[in-house]
């Protein structure tokens, strides 16, 4: 998951009117189906009534991403009472389930590529030879 700030996740909806906390939740929601959550279409968030099963269904990925740390019962009522301050706190166990995964290693960071080298023996071995520099037809 992306590290944001809870902070921020608590003021941008004031400065954006709003918007920040609908593109937060479509945000985190992509990235925990990415991660295996189980959630549907964000769309869901705009329609009455509909949208209250789709906090449940992304309350139930919240439980799932944070291995249980916040139930989907108590990230469902963050949601649903606190609005952007329970997404801040939501977001604040998100950090901490990114940071023990890296700490302890389970998360595999980007690798930096190794360099390449002109002269290994391999690509010697399959040039063609031209010992001479003379052009062959």
């Amino acid at each position: 998951m992306k590290q944001r700030s809870p902070v921020a996740v608590i003021l941008l909806p004031f400065v954006t009117f709003g918007i920040y906390s609908i593109y937060w939740l479509v945000s985190t929601k992509t990235e925990m189906t990415k991660l295996g959550a189980k959630i549907p279409t964000a769309w869901l968030i705009i329609v009455p009534l509909a949208n209250i099963w789709w906090y449940w269904k992304y309350s139930e990925g919240v439980d799932s991403i944070t291995n249980n740390k916040i139930s989907n019962v108590i990230a469902f009522i963050l949601l649903l009472l606190l609005g952007f301050i329970g997404q801040a706190i939501i977001q604040d166990s998100f950090n901490n389930v990114s940071a023990s995964t890296v700490a302890n290693g389970s998360e595999n960071p980007v690798s930096p590529v190794a360099p390449v080298t002109a002269n290994t023996t391999e690509d010697q071995n399959t040039a063609p030879q031209n010992p001479t520099n003379t052009p062959s037809i």
